[in-house]
């Protein structure tokens, strides 16, 4: 497998997520000690296993041996835990009648920054892989890893919590590289090391890593070649303990077919006598790019002789160079008239954001090249191209969804944007992302029904209510237009409602609430909507809407538009929650700056006691401003190049816990002199 490619990131502090503030607390701030210690930005962490590279690391690069760390001695594990807990999905009825339940499913080896240097919670640059089709993945890889940099990379937390928002897990990645990428043999040997009671304690280390951490398992990818068969059975048996200490903490791991159990690198492209003991000894397998038709029908096939489903073979499909232009043997993966073959593994699919001219990436152009990539040429799970070359994942798999539990809110942030907002107001004009910050997203981007002209829908980051972004509807419907959101399992009960916060740019804009107590009777067919209506507006409006003579549960979630007047309409949807009651989060206990260098802080905070979705930091400015500095779902934060205002002695902070609903807690304090 390629090695990855560095890519470069803009460092500095995300931006946070804007809730309405309540009344500032009327105590005085608590004063900080002047921090000793200096305050240094967190970056997500790798190792080497054992033993270092000769020499001294390049610039911003740090050594270090995974068999000495410990979380006690962990630095950033406060910034790098994630928070966000691994969510239940389940399958509706398929949006299409060739999409399956099942079936093949979907890996993604993606690359979201390079080795070092990746920061643990964003930076201020909207050019950021931002997926937003969790819906179709069942598995995230953090792939990276490099000779120079370190080898065993643990997801920094807000791809984590991202994912596990939409109940996909993610795994760290362990890269031995080949030799013309500076592998060592000698770091293979260092893995698979064993103590005098003749136990792995690397294996061990990557458990008590993943359980510290927050994440789910480890990928596997031995390429070092030069070993023997000696050294195959050591890695064997390393991965056999491996997997058995992952198993009884919940987490998992996936072999890739690289090394043979004769110690040598020797790609298969197959299940077959060669591999198959890892396959064994693993959860799963990625099968190399050199498979055909035949071999994966074989491994299939194998697979189920070995009492395993052919569906935990995941069929190598590299894209990082072509996206959505890639060739494929679709027919010998997932053919469209019998049963799939096997699974499917993306090898960086980040090609929708890469591609795009360095210095030009904007999130627009970057979500188009994502839905086409997701849900293929007609843009529209419901309705895809059967003549489109791209067999888009919306075409064979269904989709899946984590919106089961009230409350329920979205903002529709999908963890970027080129500003800020607050109630559709600008509070920050710098670009940001924040991975962790990004709402459980409509699963099915974007069905729109009509009988007529079909508008545009995407996410838009021109204009938004909470966040960076809003759901844009835009075009010429002469017709009815429906656009489903979220495929749900919501109990109606007497005081449930539903709020839609939305705004009419242009035209005039019939709009309802479309809401669905049963599934559709067959895939593909439209959900059985009852239309209820809601009040429009050329500015930024909260509708509540009662779900008045409806029981039982809500299957799905949309809205209506009609344009009685024909011509151009845009209108954005800003934020959709549906709830019983509305109760306060409990504030954060104990925020504190550990650590200052000039305008660079470090602070962390208790954890507020109840639900809390995740936190903001702001500063007060002696002229009564809020400045927003960050949010995040850890309880530690970190911000650079703050400078103090004109006759300002001391700096003063204020943290809050945000609540599902995007509801504030009453703010926490503390000041720090310049």
């Amino acid at each position: 497998m390629k090695p990855t490619r560095r890519t470069v990131l803009i460092a500095g502090a995300a931006a946070a997520l804007l809730p309405a503030a309540p009344a500032l607390a009327a105590a005085r701030p608590k004063s900080a000690a002047r921090p000793k210690a200096a305050a240094t930005a967190p970056y997500a962490s790798y190792w080497y296993p054992d033993s270092l590279p000769s020499g001294s690391p390049g610039a911003g690069i740090t050594w270090r041996s995974l068999k000495s760390w410990s979380a006690d001695g962990d630095p950033d594990l406060a910034f790098n835990a994630a928070s966000v807990p691994l969510a239940a999905r389940f399958t509706p009825s398929p949006a299409n009648t060739t999409a399956r339940t099942g079936q093949a499913r979907i890996q993604s080896l993606v690359s979201f920054g390079p080795t070092s240097g990746n920061p643990s919670q964003g930076s201020a640059t909207a050019d950021y892989y931002a997926p937003t089709h969790w819906s179709y993945l069942d598995e995230l890889v953090f792939w990276g890893g490099s000779s120079g940099e370190g080898l065993i990379l643990a997801p920094n937390a807000p791809v984590v919590d991202a994912a596990h928002r939409h109940g996909v897990p993610v795994l760290g990645n362990i890269f031995l590289p080949p030799t013309a990428y500076g592998g060592q043999l000698r770091w293979t040997r260092d893995l698979v090391q064993k103590d005098s009671s003749g136990r792995y304690p690397l294996a061990a280390q990557l458990v008590a890593v993943a359980a510290a951490y927050g994440f789910d398992g480890w990928f596997v990818n031995a390429e070092t070649g030069g070993g023997n068969t000696a050294l195959g059975a050591a890695m064997l048996a390393f991965v056999t303990e491996l997997k058995a200490l992952a198993a009884s903490e919940g987490q998992r791991v996936t072999w890739y077919d690289a090394m043979t159990v004769n110690g040598t690198v020797s790609w298969q492209g197959a299940l077959n006598s060669q591999n198959q003991a890892f396959f064994q000894a693993s959860d799963d397998m990625f099968v190399d790019f050199r498979w055909s038709a035949s071999t994966l029908a074989s491994s299939g096939t194998r697979a189920g002789q070995l009492g395993r489903t052919r569906y935990e073979l995941w069929a190598g499909v590299d894209v990082e160079s072509g996206g959505s232009g890639t060739s494929v043997n679709w027919d010998a993966i997932v053919p469209a008239n019998k049963a799939h073959i096997t699974s499917i593994g993306f090898y960086r699919p980040e090609w929708t954001r890469n591609h795009l001219p360095d210095g030009q990436r904007v999130p627009g152009d970057f979500h188009a090249a994502d839905d086409r990539f997701w849900t293929g040429r007609s843009l529209d799970p419901a309705r895809p191209d059967p003549s489109d070359p791209w067999r888009a994942p919306a075409v064979s798999v269904a989709d899946r969804s984590t919106v089961s539990s009230m409350p329920f809110a979205s903002v529709f942030n999908t963890g970027h944007g080129l500003r800020w907002y607050e109630d559709g107001a600008v509070t920050s004009d710098t670009a940001w992302n924040h991975l962790g910050l990004q709402d459980r997203l409509p699963s099915r981007q974007w069905i729109v029904r009509t009988t007529g002209q079909r508008p545009a829908v995407s996410f838009d980051f021109a204009d938004a209510w909470r966040g960076g972004s809003s759901v844009l509807v835009a075009g010429e419907p002469d017709r009815p237009t429906v656009l489903d959101l979220y495929a749900t399992r919501l109990p109606i009960g007497a005081g449930t409602v539903v709020e839609l916060t939305h705004r009419t740019d242009a035209g005039r804009v019939n709009v309802e609430l479309a809401v669905a107590t049963a599934e559709p009777g067959s895939a593909g067919a439209t959900p059985p909507y009852t239309y209820l209506p809601v009040e429009p507006d050329s500015t930024w409006r909260t509708s509540t809407v009662r779900l008045t003579g409806l029981s039982g549960t809500v299957h799905a979630l949309g809205v209506r538009l009609t344009a009685p007047d024909g011509g151009l309409v845009r209108w954005r949807l800003g934020g959709l929650a549906v709830r019983d009651t509305v109760a306060a989060p409990a504030a954060p206990a104990d925020l504190r700056i550990t650590a200052a260098s000039g305008g660079d802080l470090r602070f962390a905070w208790g954890t507020a006691h109840g639900p809390v979705r995740h936190y903001e930091l702001h500063r007060l400015l002696p002229d009564g401003t809020r400045r927003f500095l960050g949010g995040t779902c850890q309880c530690a934060y970190f911000v650079s190049g703050l400078q103090p205002a004109p006759g300002e002695t001391a700096a003063r902070f204020e943290l809050r816990s945000v609540g599902e609903l995007y509801n504030a807690s009453t703010p926490v304090t503390v000041t720090h002199p310049w």
